[in-house]
């Protein structure tokens, strides 16, 4: 997969990142059946906790992918200050408040 910046994701990254992705799509959807079925609050916010906590580490995922693909490539290319400055502004709106 391409984007904008022309990074190709590996095919088995890709492949990681789509299959966490769709477990945690049907994990959500887990969570609206908890919460239609009226369960205990406490049981909801666990599963909360647990799809936010594999939201981040699908985060981590893209995070170590751009700094081992896409930086390198744009250090080498002459091109890494802009590459950081639009990371920073990625990671500004990822952690709010930081």
């Amino acid at each position: 997969m391409t984007h904008d910046k022309g990074h190709i994701h590996d095919e088995e990254s890709l492949r990681r990142l789509i299959n966490s992705l769709a477990r945690i799509e049907g994990h959500v959807r887990g969570i609206k059946v908890m919460l239609q079925e009226g369960r205990d609050c406490p049981e909801v916010l666990v599963q909360v906790a647990a799809v936010r906590g594999a939201l981040d580490r699908v985060a981590r995922l893209i995070l170590m992918e751009h700094l081992s693909e896409c930086l390198v490539r744009a250090a080498q290319e002459g091109d890494a200050a802009a590459e950081v400055e639009e990371l920073m502004g990625a990671l500004e709106k990822f952690w709010p408040g930081s």
